[in-house]
């Protein structure tokens, strides 16, 4: 039983070579923030766009092929105004064009400043898990939404 179950360090061995140095801590930063940035720069870019090109103006964006062709007003109808509210700071008339949307507009606001700060701190990115639950409780609130926005007393949902 020679050397069998010997266990040989690598470090102690002369044919061990040192591992390269890494990367410079600033530019491994900027590695780690260059896919938060970049999504909030383009976010904040489609917003712009949205914000100065009025969807209220015929001709600018496609009609929902859904409302074209049934006339029921899907859950993201109203989606482009409201962001054209949105981003010219009138909370009320964007809440007034998709209300849901907007709920949207903060979920994403929480998840980007979230991933700023770890991907800051060298964290890995946060994931968006939707857990069974939550997604059988937001299913049926979507679905109202859909069929009260729809209805003749609904009509403050619509856009």
């Amino acid at each position: 039983m020679t050397g069998e179950n010997q266990r040989v360090d690598p470090s102690q061995s002369p044919s061990a070579v040192p591992a390269p140095p890494g990367p410079p801590a600033a530019a491994s930063r900027a590695r780690r923030l260059a896919a938060p940035v970049l999504t909030v720069a383009a976010a904040a870019l489609a917003f712009a766009y949205v914000g100065a090109v009025d969807p209220n103006e015929p001709g600018h964006y496609p009609v929902c092929p859904l409302f074209r062709l049934t006339g029921i007003l899907c859950p993201g109808c109203g989606g482009l105004r409201s962001a054209h509210a949105f981003a010219q700071g009138d909370l009320i008339t964007a809440l007034g064009a998709n209300a849901l949307a907007v709920a949207g507009y903060f979920v994403f606001a929480g998840y980007m400043a979230l991933w700023l700060v770890r991907a800051g701190r060298g964290a890995p990115a946060p994931r968006f898990v939707l857990r069974r639950a939550w997604a059988w409780a937001l299913g049926p609130v979507v679905l109202v939404f859909v069929i009260v926005r729809n209805l003749p007393f609904g009509s403050a949902l619509a856009p």
